[in-house]
């Protein structure tokens, strides 16, 4: 008669809430899930990482002194009774999944199974779900830079007293440069599969070859200790050149100087604590500017725990079904397959399709911000997004697809949407130079997508738009627009879509 814990595969820090209180030699379980994986077209890389990161952590729990069982099922309640069965196990304790579909799901199986179920919350945020509802409820608004500033004390994290380090409490205005044509970028530590990794990625070939994404390029680190080198490399080779950059988009880079650490964050290999004091620590040995500094930890101290705090305060409210502009539009073919001349979105989606990773900003004003300006429905980009990003779950894209990048929920997350032209492609990449399509045209054969989509979401939308009070500007600039000219954008966004309805019917 004893206690267990089930192990779920993004919680794989070795010191994981649910190990803490349950030590050697007690008996941990991991399961692959065929049916949960079937559920979305996960990219193949994703389920290398996953399943391959799972092995490896078996492989030291074993170490450790635990009694490990693995299986391979195509659900989770099968392995989990004979388990319990074979172990005489009366408990089970569980980390709380950060999904709120996973921790459904495990009391739904959890009927009838033959022992009690534990939950110990999730230690790997900073910030506690309770506390982050607790602050939200207090609040008259609901804004990322006041959440983060309270962090920046909380923690004591660059500050000077009371105040931010350097006068300011963030930098982002400066964060907007392009890198100089001819620089060379630090390639990204990847990892040749070991033999565990090799014998997952053949089950995937095997079994999983209709799923998204290229798997000749798996190069992704699978084991805590790759992990923490990653982590090593970026604060010592990158960080220091993060920040005037983070925004630059380049041809055929599809790293630059960002960490690429959100795959290991999510899955638990690293904690936040340890990134936060890793690129600390690198600042105190070899000072870093204090732009790319900042510009870091507010995405770790700032940006993912208000997504994740956001994530557990709105989503029993039906967050996942909103729909502020009532945008129908089906998702693009090209969205899966990469075909498509746009230029931007071409180069986008076939990083995606290769790598399942694309940087922030590629994902906010390349992918979101054309779903967003020619209609398409939020519940459709959300899960692609989910399926196609190696980082993606459901607690950090349901706030960040919903909310920030398509504006779907009305404004509760961001004060204003992320909608632009071809312009800001334009300014912030090289995408545009060798695109078939003009970035400066509206309207005409040559006229970006970008371009007439834009000026007609904010035709579409102006009434609704006006209300937020920090569009005035934008939407100013429609009154210069003759009655000619809104005619001819109109009917191209409508002709565009046509012919998708009419290319898609014809495959």
């Amino acid at each position: 008669m004893g206690t267990g814990v089930w192990v779920l595969g993004d919680q794989l820090h070795p010191q994981q809430a649910a190990l803490a209180v349950v030590p050697p030699p007690a008996s941990v379980l991991l399961i692959e899930s065929h049916d949960w994986v079937e559920q979305r077209n996960y990219h193949q890389q994703k389920l290398v990482l996953v399943w391959s990161a799972m092995r490896h952590f078996a492989q030291t729990l074993q170490q450790q002194g635990y009694t490990v069982t693995y299986s391979e099922a195509n659900t989770f309640r099968d392995p989990l009774l004979t388990w319990i069965q074979t172990h005489n196990l009366t408990r089970v304790v569980i980390m709380t999944p950060a999904d709120r579909p996973m921790r459904q799901h495990i009391q739904d199986i959890w009927v009838g199974i033959p022992a009690e179920l534990v939950w110990i919350e999730n230690n790997h945020f900073l910030w506690s779900g309770r506390a982050f509802i607790d602050w939200a409820q207090k609040r008259k608004r609901l804004l990322m830079e006041d959440f983060y500033r309270l962090s920046r004390r909380k923690f004591t994290i660059l500050m000077d007293g009371d105040q931010p380090l350097g006068g300011r409490w963030n930098f982002d205005h400066d964060n907007r440069k392009t890198p100089p044509p001819g620089t060379v970028f630090p390639p990204p530590l990847t990892f040749a599969p070991d033999a565990l990794t090799q014998q997952v990625i053949k089950k995937v070939k095997i079994s999983y070859a209709h799923h998204y994404g290229r798997l000749d390029t798996f190069g992704w680190a699978v084991t805590r200790e790759d992990a923490l080198m990653v982590l090593a490399d970026f604060v010592e080779h990158r960080l220091p050149y993060f920040g005037p950059y983070e925004d630059a988009m380049v041809t055929s880079e599809s790293t630059l100087w960002h960490s690429r650490l959100s795959p290991y964050l999510n899955l638990g290999l690293l904690s936040p604590q340890e990134v936060l004091e890793a690129a600390l620590a690198q600042h105190h040995q070899q000072p870093i500017p204090l732009g790319s500094l900042e510009g870091f930890l507010r995405q770790i101290l700032g940006w993912r725990e208000y997504m994740r705090g956001l994530y557990e305060f709105l989503m029993p409210t039906g967050y996942a079904d909103k729909n502020y502009f009532q945008h129908t539009h089906p998702l693009p073919d090209f969205f899966w397959t990469g075909e498509t001349d746009m230029a931007c979105l071409r180069e986008v989606l076939s990083q995606v399709h290769t790598s399942g990773y694309a940087h922030h900003i590629q994902r906010l004003m390349v992918l979101s911000n054309f779903a967003l300006i020619s209609g398409i429905t939020p519940a459709a980009v959300e899960n692609w997004f989910h399926a196609v990003f190696i980082d993606a779950y459901d607690w950090v894209m349901q706030t960040n697809v919903i909310g920030m990048g398509l504006f779907a929920d009305g404004g509760i997350l961001a004060s204003k949407p992320y909608a632009a032209s071809a312009n800001y492609i334009h300014k912030m990449s090289d995408y545009c130079q060798k695109c078939r399509y003009n970035h400066q045209d509206k309207v005409g054969q040559h006229a970006c997508p970008f371009n007439f989509f834009y000026w007609d979401f904010l035709l579409r939308h102006r009434q609704i738009l006006a209300a937020s009070g920090r569009m005035g500007l934008v939407l100013s600039h429609l009154d210069r627009l003759d009655a000619s000219t809104i005619e001819q954008i109109q009917a191209q966004s409508r002709t565009w879509w046509q012919q998708q309805t009419s290319s898609s019917h014809s495959d």
